[in-house]
């Protein structure tokens, strides 16, 4: 079979949204499996230790960098990963989604997110792998370091939602800026967790893998079953007035 028809075979069968979303998926999953084998086999306590490390006065092992602000915003970035700040973003989203008439979807939010917060807890009960012992933890923790719970979660709440809330958006700019403040609390999520000495860096890409992988599956199973009608199907994609200014060729109005 020839190339050109084996990627008009892959076209007319698969989409390419649905594809570039199984391969993130199998990347991260890749990666996860990667860092944990890694991790298992102590390969990883050298790269943990020298960051751990790097973010410490090298004088005094209990005073991260920067200025005392600094350790205060990482308090509070590390906030945004804690389960009960996680649980009141997911109940707003899903109150958001119920007042829209989303209300198959907001079931299939709590379900992912609650599914999520069942499999981060199953891994670190399965790994048991103790917390950073190297510097003084300045936040309290009381569970197991692998995979960071905070980042997984994080991932699987923000993205998730961000994902599945986009997909009942009709102007792309809104879905661009939910993925994308999704993306930057997760990021700030994990990092606080390593500033602050409760998680090694390894914990940190492993929470971040497993729930990238998590959120981006829950938007196949959405896609799925909006094939079968069985959730709200996303609506068409709306062009913004300022968006046919910059851009000539999508109005319908002569150009000179």
């Amino acid at each position: 079979m020839e190339l050109s028809a084996i990627k008009h075979w892959i076209s007319a069968r698969v989409e390419l949204t649905t594809l570039i979303a199984a391969l993130l998926i199998a990347a991260s999953i890749w990666g996860f499996v990667s860092v944990a084998g890694e991790v298992v086999e102590g390969d990883t306590k050298g790269f943990d230790a020298e960051i751990l490390l790097s973010l410490r006065n090298p004088a005094d092992a209990s005073d991260p960098l920067g200025p005392r602000w600094a350790e205060e915003f990482g308090r509070d970035m590390t906030a945004f990963g804690g389960t009960g700040v996680l649980i009141l973003v997911t109940v707003f989203a899903g109150g958001f989604l119920w007042m829209q008439g989303n209300r198959r979807s907001m079931l299939m939010v709590v379900a992912a997110i609650g599914s999520g917060f069942l499999m981060s807890q199953l891994l670190k009960y399965g790994f048991d792998r103790p917390r950073p012992s190297l510097v003084p933890h300045g936040s309290f923790v009381y569970t197991a370091s692998f995979p960071s719970g905070h980042a997984m979660m994080s991932a699987v709440t923000y993205l998730t939602l961000a994902i599945l809330v986009a997909r009942v958006q009709s102007k792309r700019r809104v879905r661009a800026f939910l993925i994308s403040v999704a993306v930057f609390l997760t990021v700030l999520v994990g990092v606080s967790r390593v500033y602050l000495g409760v998680h090694w860096p390894s914990d940190v890409l492993a929470g971040w893998t497993a729930g990238a992988a998590w959120a981006v599956g829950w938007w196949m199973i959405a896609r799925w079953l909006e094939s079968r009608g069985a959730v709200e199907s996303e609506p068409p994609e709306t062009v913004e007035a300022d968006d046919v200014d910059r851009d000539p060729q999508r109005s319908h109005a002569p150009v000179n």
